[in-house]
Protein backbone atom coordinates (compact mmCIF):
# COMPACT_ATOMS: atom_id res chain seq x y z
CA UNK A 1 0.00 0.00 0.00
CA UNK A 2 1.21 3.49 -0.88
CA UNK A 3 0.38 6.60 1.13
CA UNK A 4 -2.37 8.62 -0.60
CA UNK A 5 -3.82 11.30 1.72
CA UNK A 6 -6.87 13.29 0.56
CA UNK A 7 -6.26 16.35 -1.59
CA UNK A 8 -5.83 19.55 0.38
CA UNK A 9 -4.35 17.94 3.49
CA UNK A 10 -0.74 18.38 4.66
CA UNK A 11 1.55 16.00 2.79
CA UNK A 12 2.61 13.04 4.89
CA UNK A 13 -0.18 12.78 7.48
CA UNK A 14 -3.76 11.54 7.63
CA UNK A 15 -5.99 11.02 10.68
CA UNK A 16 -9.38 9.28 10.63
CA UNK A 17 -11.65 7.03 12.66
CA UNK A 18 -11.93 3.31 12.04
CA UNK A 19 -15.52 3.93 10.93
CA UNK A 20 -14.22 6.34 8.26
CA UNK A 21 -11.70 3.72 7.17
CA UNK A 22 -14.40 1.05 6.88
CA UNK A 23 -16.43 3.37 4.65
CA UNK A 24 -13.42 4.08 2.45
CA UNK A 25 -12.54 0.44 1.80
CA UNK A 26 -16.02 -0.82 0.92
CA UNK A 27 -15.35 -0.43 -2.80
CA UNK A 28 -11.71 -1.51 -2.76
CA UNK A 29 -10.90 -4.58 -4.90
CA UNK A 30 -9.04 -6.51 -2.15
CA UNK A 31 -10.39 -8.21 0.96
CA UNK A 32 -9.63 -6.44 4.24
CA UNK A 33 -8.26 -9.64 5.83
CA UNK A 34 -5.63 -10.29 3.16
CA UNK A 35 -1.99 -9.50 4.03
CA UNK A 36 -0.99 -5.88 3.41
CA UNK A 37 2.40 -4.22 3.32
CA UNK A 38 2.66 -0.43 3.34
CA UNK A 39 5.36 2.21 2.97
CA UNK A 40 4.15 4.40 5.86
CA UNK A 41 3.53 4.23 9.62
CA UNK A 42 0.08 3.37 10.99
CA UNK A 43 -0.91 4.08 14.60
CA UNK A 44 -4.19 2.76 16.01
CA UNK A 45 -5.74 3.80 19.32
CA UNK A 46 -8.64 1.51 20.21
CA UNK A 47 -11.46 3.53 21.80
CA UNK A 48 -14.25 0.93 22.02
CA UNK A 49 -14.69 -2.81 21.53
CA UNK A 50 -11.79 -5.20 21.14
CA UNK A 51 -9.68 -5.11 17.98
CA UNK A 52 -7.82 -8.16 16.74
CA UNK A 53 -4.95 -7.55 14.35
CA UNK A 54 -1.98 -9.47 13.00
CA UNK A 55 1.44 -7.89 12.51
CA UNK A 56 4.35 -9.85 11.01
CA UNK A 57 2.47 -13.14 11.57
CA UNK A 58 1.79 -12.58 15.27
CA UNK A 59 -1.76 -11.97 16.49
CA UNK A 60 -2.58 -9.15 18.93
CA UNK A 61 -5.72 -8.44 20.95
CA UNK A 62 -6.30 -4.74 21.66
CA UNK A 63 -8.81 -3.70 24.34
CA UNK A 64 -9.86 -0.04 24.68
CA UNK A 65 -6.96 2.27 25.52
CA UNK A 66 -4.30 0.16 23.81
CA UNK A 67 -2.24 1.18 20.79
CA UNK A 68 -0.84 -0.66 17.78
CA UNK A 69 2.10 0.75 15.80
CA UNK A 70 2.65 -0.79 12.35
CA UNK A 71 5.96 0.24 10.78
CA UNK A 72 6.81 0.63 7.06
CA UNK A 73 7.60 -2.74 5.51
CA UNK A 74 5.72 -4.84 8.05
CA UNK A 75 2.97 -7.18 6.86
CA UNK A 76 -0.33 -6.88 8.68
CA UNK A 77 -3.87 -8.25 8.49
CA UNK A 78 -7.18 -6.95 9.81
CA UNK A 79 -9.32 -9.52 11.62
CA UNK A 80 -12.44 -7.82 13.03
CA UNK A 81 -12.53 -4.12 12.09
CA UNK A 82 -16.35 -4.14 12.36
CA UNK A 83 -16.23 -4.99 16.07
CA UNK A 84 -14.18 -2.08 17.39
CA UNK A 85 -13.74 1.66 17.13
CA UNK A 86 -10.38 3.39 16.90
CA UNK A 87 -8.47 6.50 15.93
CA UNK A 88 -6.11 5.82 13.00
CA UNK A 89 -3.02 7.96 12.41
CA UNK A 90 -1.14 7.39 9.15
CA UNK A 91 2.12 9.23 8.55
CA UNK A 92 5.23 9.09 6.43
CA UNK A 93 8.55 9.05 8.20
CA UNK A 94 9.77 12.26 6.58
CA UNK A 95 6.77 14.12 8.06
CA UNK A 96 8.41 13.76 11.49
CA UNK A 97 11.12 16.19 12.59
CA UNK A 98 14.60 14.57 12.70
CA UNK A 99 15.04 15.09 16.44
CA UNK A 100 11.65 13.50 17.17
CA UNK A 101 12.39 10.62 14.80
CA UNK A 102 15.66 9.92 16.62
CA UNK A 103 14.11 10.10 20.10
CA UNK A 104 11.20 7.87 19.05
CA UNK A 105 13.47 5.32 17.38
CA UNK A 106 11.98 5.68 13.91
CA UNK A 107 15.24 5.16 12.07
CA UNK A 108 16.54 2.01 13.76
CA UNK A 109 15.42 -0.32 10.98
CA UNK A 110 14.18 -3.14 13.23
CA UNK A 111 10.67 -2.77 14.59
CA UNK A 112 9.92 -3.25 18.29
CA UNK A 113 6.82 -5.06 19.52
CA UNK A 114 3.87 -3.15 18.00
CA UNK A 115 1.48 -3.41 20.97
CA UNK A 116 1.45 -0.63 23.58
CA UNK A 117 -0.67 -0.79 26.75
CA UNK A 118 -0.33 2.50 28.67
CA UNK A 119 -0.76 2.52 32.45
CA UNK A 120 -3.84 4.18 33.88
CA UNK A 121 -1.98 7.45 34.49
CA UNK A 122 -0.60 7.68 30.95
CA UNK A 123 -3.53 6.31 28.92
CA UNK A 124 -5.80 9.40 29.16
CA UNK A 125 -2.93 11.73 28.33
CA UNK A 126 -2.11 9.76 25.19
CA UNK A 127 -5.79 9.52 24.24
CA UNK A 128 -6.19 13.29 24.67
CA UNK A 129 -3.18 13.92 22.43
CA UNK A 130 -4.67 11.65 19.74
CA UNK A 131 -8.05 13.39 20.02
CA UNK A 132 -6.43 16.82 19.66
CA UNK A 133 -4.49 15.62 16.63
CA UNK A 134 -7.67 14.23 15.04
CA UNK A 135 -9.60 17.44 15.77
CA UNK A 136 -6.88 19.65 14.30
CA UNK A 137 -6.59 17.47 11.19
CA UNK A 138 -10.34 17.54 10.53
CA UNK A 139 -10.67 21.33 11.02
CA UNK A 140 -8.02 22.79 8.75
CA UNK A 141 -9.92 26.07 8.45
CA UNK A 142 -9.54 27.03 12.12
CA UNK A 143 -6.03 28.37 11.66
CA UNK A 144 -3.88 29.71 8.83
CA UNK A 145 -2.31 26.86 6.90
CA UNK A 146 1.25 27.33 8.33
CA UNK A 147 -0.16 27.32 11.89
CA UNK A 148 -2.39 24.31 11.12
CA UNK A 149 0.57 22.36 9.72
CA UNK A 150 2.82 23.30 12.64
CA UNK A 151 0.15 22.15 15.12
CA UNK A 152 -0.14 18.81 13.35
CA UNK A 153 3.63 18.33 13.59
CA UNK A 154 3.72 19.20 17.30
CA UNK A 155 0.72 17.07 18.24
CA UNK A 156 2.12 14.06 16.38
CA UNK A 157 5.44 14.63 18.18
CA UNK A 158 3.62 14.34 21.52
CA UNK A 159 2.02 11.03 20.56
CA UNK A 160 5.24 9.50 19.20
CA UNK A 161 7.46 10.59 22.08
CA UNK A 162 4.99 9.38 24.71
CA UNK A 163 4.66 6.00 23.01
CA UNK A 164 8.45 5.73 22.75
CA UNK A 165 8.70 6.51 26.46
CA UNK A 166 6.31 3.63 27.21
CA UNK A 167 8.61 1.25 25.32
CA UNK A 168 11.73 2.47 27.13
CA UNK A 169 10.25 2.86 30.63
CA UNK A 170 12.33 1.11 33.26
CA UNK A 171 15.41 0.53 31.13
CA UNK A 172 18.16 2.61 29.60
CA UNK A 173 17.50 3.64 26.02
CA UNK A 174 19.75 1.87 23.51
CA UNK A 175 21.32 -0.11 26.37
CA UNK A 176 22.49 -2.86 24.00
CA UNK A 177 26.25 -3.08 23.29
CA UNK A 178 27.40 -0.76 20.53
CA UNK A 179 28.76 -3.62 18.37
CA UNK A 180 25.26 -5.12 18.30
CA UNK A 181 23.59 -1.79 17.44
CA UNK A 182 25.98 -1.31 14.52
CA UNK A 183 25.52 -4.94 13.46
CA UNK A 184 21.73 -4.58 13.64
CA UNK A 185 21.82 -1.57 11.32
CA UNK A 186 24.28 -3.27 8.97
CA UNK A 187 22.00 -6.30 8.73
CA UNK A 188 19.10 -4.05 7.73
CA UNK A 189 21.21 -2.58 4.97
CA UNK A 190 22.83 -5.77 3.77
CA UNK A 191 20.88 -8.93 4.57
CA UNK A 192 20.03 -9.42 0.89
CA UNK A 193 23.66 -8.83 -0.11
CA UNK A 194 25.55 -11.22 2.15
CA UNK A 195 24.66 -13.95 4.64
CA UNK A 196 28.18 -14.26 6.06
CA UNK A 197 28.89 -12.91 9.54
CA UNK A 198 32.55 -12.58 8.57
CA UNK A 199 31.54 -9.97 5.97
CA UNK A 200 29.70 -7.89 8.56
CA UNK A 201 32.58 -8.19 11.03
CA UNK A 202 35.05 -7.02 8.40
CA UNK A 203 32.81 -4.12 7.35
CA UNK A 204 32.32 -2.96 10.94
CA UNK A 205 35.87 -3.54 12.14
CA UNK A 206 35.02 -6.20 14.74
CA UNK A 207 35.90 -9.83 15.10
CA UNK A 208 33.20 -12.43 14.47
CA UNK A 209 33.46 -13.42 18.12
CA UNK A 210 32.80 -9.83 19.24
CA UNK A 211 29.65 -9.61 17.10
CA UNK A 212 28.42 -12.95 18.40
CA UNK A 213 28.99 -12.01 22.03
CA UNK A 214 27.31 -8.61 21.60
CA UNK A 215 24.30 -10.10 19.83
CA UNK A 216 23.97 -12.81 22.45
CA UNK A 217 24.04 -10.18 25.20
CA UNK A 218 21.47 -7.97 23.45
CA UNK A 219 18.88 -10.43 22.13
CA UNK A 220 19.94 -13.88 23.31
CA UNK A 221 20.92 -15.12 19.85
CA UNK A 222 24.16 -15.73 18.03
CA UNK A 223 24.94 -13.25 15.27
CA UNK A 224 24.23 -15.93 12.65
CA UNK A 225 20.86 -16.82 14.18
CA UNK A 226 19.93 -13.14 14.35
CA UNK A 227 20.74 -12.70 10.66
CA UNK A 228 18.87 -15.89 9.72
CA UNK A 229 15.78 -14.76 11.61
CA UNK A 230 15.81 -11.43 9.77
CA UNK A 231 16.12 -13.26 6.43
CA UNK A 232 13.29 -15.62 7.32
CA UNK A 233 11.05 -12.69 8.32
CA UNK A 234 11.67 -10.88 5.05
CA UNK A 235 10.99 -14.06 3.11
CA UNK A 236 7.68 -14.51 4.95
CA UNK A 237 6.72 -10.91 4.24
CA UNK A 238 7.45 -11.27 0.51
CA UNK A 239 5.65 -14.60 0.24
CA UNK A 240 2.56 -13.43 2.14
CA UNK A 241 2.12 -10.09 0.43
CA UNK A 242 3.80 -10.28 -2.98
CA UNK A 243 3.15 -12.31 -6.11
CA UNK A 244 6.72 -13.09 -7.18
CA UNK A 245 7.64 -16.78 -7.46
CA UNK A 246 9.92 -18.30 -4.85
CA UNK A 247 12.81 -18.32 -7.31
CA UNK A 248 12.59 -14.53 -7.71
CA UNK A 249 12.38 -14.04 -3.95
CA UNK A 250 15.41 -16.30 -3.53
CA UNK A 251 17.43 -14.11 -5.89
CA UNK A 252 16.21 -10.92 -4.22
CA UNK A 253 17.32 -12.20 -0.82
CA UNK A 254 20.76 -13.25 -2.03
CA UNK A 255 20.37 -17.03 -2.18
CA UNK A 256 22.33 -18.88 -4.83
CA UNK A 257 19.33 -20.98 -5.91
CA UNK A 258 15.65 -21.52 -5.27
CA UNK A 259 16.53 -24.94 -3.81
CA UNK A 260 18.89 -23.40 -1.27
CA UNK A 261 16.23 -20.84 -0.37
CA UNK A 262 13.55 -23.53 0.00
CA UNK A 263 15.69 -25.57 2.38
CA UNK A 264 16.55 -22.47 4.41
CA UNK A 265 12.91 -21.42 4.63
CA UNK A 266 11.64 -24.84 5.67
CA UNK A 267 14.37 -25.18 8.29
CA UNK A 268 13.42 -21.85 9.90
CA UNK A 269 9.62 -21.91 9.52
CA UNK A 270 8.63 -25.56 9.20
CA UNK A 271 6.92 -24.89 5.84
CA UNK A 272 7.87 -24.84 2.20
CA UNK A 273 7.57 -21.39 0.58
CA UNK A 274 4.52 -22.50 -1.46
CA UNK A 275 2.74 -23.99 1.56
CA UNK A 276 3.38 -20.87 3.61
CA UNK A 277 2.03 -18.57 0.89
CA UNK A 278 -1.06 -20.73 0.43
CA UNK A 279 -1.91 -20.85 4.13
CA UNK A 280 -1.50 -17.09 4.50
CA UNK A 281 -3.99 -16.38 1.74
CA UNK A 282 -6.46 -19.22 2.21
CA UNK A 283 -8.73 -17.46 4.71
CA UNK A 284 -8.73 -14.66 7.28
CA UNK A 285 -6.55 -15.59 10.28
CA UNK A 286 -8.20 -16.82 13.44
Amino acid sequence: MVFHPPAGTPAGLEVMTLADFRDRIRDWPWHIATPHRQDFHALMLVTAGTLRHRVDFTGYVLPPGSWLWIRPGQVHQWHNPDQAEAVLIFFQEDFVAPETAELAGLGTGTAPMPLYSPESTEAPVLAAAAEQLAAEFSHSDRHPLPVHTALLHRLLDVVLLRLAHLRQHGRAAESAPEPFLRFRDAVERGFSRTHRIDDYARELGYSTRTLTRATQAAVGLSAKNYLDQRLALEAKRLLAHGTEPASTIATHLGFTSATHFGKFFQRHTGHTPLTFRTTQRASPPA
